[in-house]
């Protein structure tokens, strides 16, 4: 096929699941949005708001459209840092219609002017844009249609509580995959991107995908594109020299995933250290270890968060190959 030649945002809506029955996983979200949704169209009322967090590539973004299809509107997605002026907010809400959701991604990225204009429009669908300066200042308000605010976060402890209590339809809280979903995944998305590959190739994918969605489908690409070009068929054997390539070991676990672990063996002692201090050995970003590694090797039970920082395990030696210390730290 392959119609990446449609361009990469045409793919991933393709890949994106249509149907409550397509979207893979995340059972208990589901029924409750299900009952969140028929009970509001029952009534006739737009669903209210809904908060989704957990780590990225977990299908929140995928879970706004789907309610805006259930809804029969439509997605308007901004993000938080994209969001500067009132006057940005105030844009968004006016050209929403009956039925359609706003989808604010990284919306703990908000500064708090502009989440004081967001309440009354939470709460009460209405709009107020101060018009003026001082004494002669005077409010506007300005009704907006009914609509549903989806809004997602890495980072929900960042939310300052005003905002998260408005999130009356309910505040959940997205998991990591387990390998049969993540295989099911990967089985759906091979057949819209008409690459034939074996079970074994399949399984094989869901081990190293990090127990997320969005990652099994890029590892998927990039194991299509090798095998296209070596005329070789997609088995297990063609997608481990692919990822090999991509240096994804056995684990799912990246170059910086591994030198995180090093790092922390070698120049902390095992830990504990804190995500500031590995951050400068690494010469990364604090919010990247926090946000994107930290939460999978936690989940992988290679490092733990401790008080005082975090501390290698023994599973994490034994997996770069490396001896603990005759003294483990504390866990």
């Amino acid at each position: 096929m392959s119609s990446d030649e449609t361009g990469s945002v045409s793919m991933e809506q393709a890949l994106r699941p249509s149907s409550w029955e397509e979207y893979v996983g995340q059972e208990a979200v589901k029924e409750n949005l299900r009952i969140l949704i028929s009970a509001a169209k029952e009534r006739g009322t737009a669903p209210e708001h809904v908060l989704f967090y957990g780590p990225p590539g977990l299908g929140k973004t995928t879970l706004a459209h789907l309610i805006a299809r259930e809804l029969g509107g439509s997605v308007r997605s901004t993000s938080g840092p994209a969001i500067e002026r009132v006057g940005d907010l105030a844009a968004l809400l006016s050209n929403l219609v009956p039925g359609d959701i706003l989808f604010i991604d990284e919306i703990h990225r908000l500064s708090r002017v502009i989440e004081e204009v967001l309440y009354p429009a939470m709460e009460s669908s209405s709009l107020n844009i101060i018009i003026g300066k001082g004494p002669s200042a005077r409010t506007l308000e300005l009704p907006l249609p009914p609509f549903t605010l989806v809004a997602a976060t890495t980072r929900v402890a960042d939310l300052s509580a005003p905002l998260r209590s408005r999130f009356s339809g309910g505040t959940f809280r997205l998991e990591f995959y387990s390998e049969d979903d993540i295989a099911k995944i990967v089985r759906r998305s091979a057949k819209i991107l008409d690459v034939k590959i074996d079970e074994a190739g399949v399984k094989e994918i869901a081990k190293r995908s990090r127990a997320t969605p969005r990652t099994s489908n890029y590892l998927l690409k990039r194991a299509r594109d090798y095998a296209q070009l070596k005329r070789q068929p997609l088995t297990k054997e063609t997608v481990s020299e692919a990822l090999a390539m991509l240096e994804i070991d056995e684990l799912g676990l990246t170059p910086l995933d591994r030198k995180l672990l090093i790092a922390l063996m070698d120049r902390f002692a095992g830990g504990p250290a804190g995500v500031n201090a590995l951050a400068a050995a690494l010469a990364e970003e604090p919010e990247t270890l926090s946000e994107v590694h930290e939460p999978f090797l936690l989940q992988l039970g290679l490092i733990e968060r401790t008080p005082r920082g975090r501390v290698a395990t023994p599973k994490a030696y034994s997996h770069v190959g490396k001896k603990p210390p005759a003294t483990q730290p504390l866990l």
